[in-house]
């Protein structure tokens, strides 16, 4: 029996998608749940899975071709077997030479290694453009259209490749941003020395109790969500020539991906503790790096927060994310001298920075909300009664 294989479903705000990578050629067995395609569209790249055991019959669209909601993509023949490979000549030529495998000390995604395998290309001569240099299945797919372009290109390597639709969209955003609205930044620094003492004293019982680490971010996060609520302009958003004060703390939480930076978003954050902050953020950390996230865990967002200091960022000026209002930056953590009752000590201090819409956010609101900020991170209690 024949089953289709339909685009799933796509949110009104996506239009169509890109055919990203086939998984699965005409006349390969496929078992069910099994990834046969990519989908990539302007936010997150969709996998779509077999909805049957059988054989993959025929393939309607090719890499690069777009397709909308619920288009057919593929056949699959029902419970088929596939066909057995042809008994091999007697002077049958050697078989093509199967990619090398990575070098010791070789960090690749799993996506990115079964690229390589698919691609035959060796993952040491390609250049990484993803975190800390590692080689993504981008890079590998790029390299393998460009004829091996890159590192082993010659002295002058040149390379031209078109941008994804999820790096296209980021530009636009960032685009839309700076051509929409009056942004400015305000800077302050927070001592990080209790909030330090307090993830040292109690990480052994936080991590028995909940099963996860107590990290920096959940501090921050919580610090936001209660200042938020006493400066509601800062989690408001322009509509027009309308303000819309939102009654709730969704904040996005800026992760960079192999595709770019994505914001999935923690949804009522000023009802949720440390340990769901913290579960939370670790579980949008594996769906990245994995490519599971879905459009759901994208959609909306009050406030944004994001962390340069992962990259050894000092001080930045954050873009805010339309439609909203506000982005807070967060940096690098570095000792510092500082003066304290009179004396001069060492402590880890870290500079934050908000930037806002100034068409409706004045720099009081915004100075007055990062005092806020570096109020509770300078004593913690402050976070935990909501003072």
């Amino acid at each position: 029996m024949a089953t289709e294989v339909k685009v799933p479903v796509l949110p009104e705000s996506v239009s169509d998608a890109t055919i990203a990578s086939w998984h699965k050629k005409a006349g390969d067995a496929v078992k069910r749940d099994e990834n046969l395609v990519d989908l990539e569209t302007d936010k997150v790249v969709l996998e779509v899975p077999s909805p049957v055991d059988g054989v993959l019959k025929e393939i309607k669209f090719a890499e690069g071709d777009t397709v909308t909601s619920q288009q057919v993509l593929a056949i699959i023949e029902e419970g088929a077997v596939a066909a057995a490979p042809a008994p091999a000549a007697a002077a049958a030529p050697a078989p093509a030479k199967a990619a090398p495998a990575p070098a010791a000390g070789t960090d690749l995604p799993p996506g990115a290694r079964a690229t390589a395998s698919r691609e035959g290309v060796d993952p040491s001569q390609v250049e990484g453009s993803g975190r800390r240099g590692a080689v993504t299945k981008e890079d590998i797919v790029n390299y393998a259209r460009s004829g091996g372009a890159g590192k082993a290109g010659g002295a002058r390597p040149e390379e031209r490749v078109p941008m994804t639709r999820i790096r296209k969209r980021i530009a636009e955003r960032l685009m839309q941003s700076k051509d929409s609205i009056a942004m400015l930044t305000s800077f302050n620094e927070v001592n990080l020395a209790k909030v330090s003492a307090a993830r040292k004293e109690l990480q052994e019982d936080f991590q028995k109790t909940h099963g996860i680490k107590l990290g920096f971010m959940s501090f921050f996060v919580k610090a936001a969500a209660n200042a938020l609520q006493r400066h509601p302009i800062i989690n408001a958003s322009v509509d027009g020539d309308d303000i819309i004060y939102h009654g709730y703390a969704d904040i996005s939480i800026a992760v960079s991906t192999d595709k770019g930076l994505v914001t999935p978003v923690l949804r009522n954050v000023e009802r949720m503790g440390f340990a769901d902050i913290e579960k939370g953020i670790a579980e949008y950390a594996k769906k990245a790096r994995d490519g599971k996230l879905g459009l759901d865990d994208l959609q909306g967002g009050t406030f944004t927060i994001t962390n340069g200091g992962t990259f050894g960022s000092l001080m930045s000026t954050p873009i805010v994310n339309p439609p909203q209002s506000a982005i807070l930056g967060m940096h690098a953590i570095k000792e510092r001298p500082v003066a304290e009752n009179g004396q001069v000590v060492v402590a880890p201090m870290m500079y934050i920075a908000l930037s806002y819409d100034h068409r409706i956010i004045d720099g009081k609101d915004a100075v007055l909300f990062l005092v806020d900020i570096k109020n509770q991170l300078e004593n913690p209690n402050r976070i935990l009664f909501d003072l």
